[in-house]
């Protein structure tokens, strides 16, 4: 699978239920190859394999995954803490089994370097700013989407 990275989360770690003492290390990211797809992959593994491996990329950059586990979501939990897709799937990387590359964008293909920038909701699913201030009142408790543009950052 050939994608741009949307998306990325830090690398936690969690106590390891099976080897009491250990801890396991997990971070996830988003990929896309397409205006209409993209999809989650979940990395799961010892640090020294989840750590080096969450650093040789970041958002922005082109890479190759090969030999994914594809695995069916688990519904609501799954998309409480990973962006929702329309995929009913996701990717499950294997220290043993699964490699991730980056490729550049240019030679794999330049198209892929504009989904970067797509918004990965229905454009008519948003809340303006000015609508949320307004209607603040009758939005209490729901949750919204809103597309907004950073203008400065100090």
């Amino acid at each position: 699978i050939i994608g741009v990275v949307i998306g990325k989360t830090d690398v936690r770690g969690f106590p390891d239920r099976k080897n009491i003492g250990s801890e396991r290390y997990t971070f996830s990211f988003t990929i896309r190859d397409s205006p209409t797809y993209f999809i989650n992959v979940i990395s799961w593994g010892r640090e020294e394999y989840v750590r080096p491996l969450s650093e040789s990329f970041r958002v922005g950059d082109c890479v190759t995954i090969e030999n994914p586990l594809v695995q069916s979501k688990e519904g609501e939990k799954e998309e409480k803490f990973n962006p929702v897709t329309p995929s009913s799937y996701k990717l499950l990387l294997s220290e043993n089994h699964s490699v991730v590359k980056i490729s550049s964008c240019y030679e794999t293909d330049t198209k892929l370097l504009s989904l970067l920038h797509l918004p990965v909701k229905d454009p008519q699913d948003y809340y303006s700013l000015g609508d949320i201030t307004a209607n603040g009142q009758s939005l209490d408790g729901r949750i919204l989407n809103v597309l907004a543009a950073v203008m400065a950052v100090s």
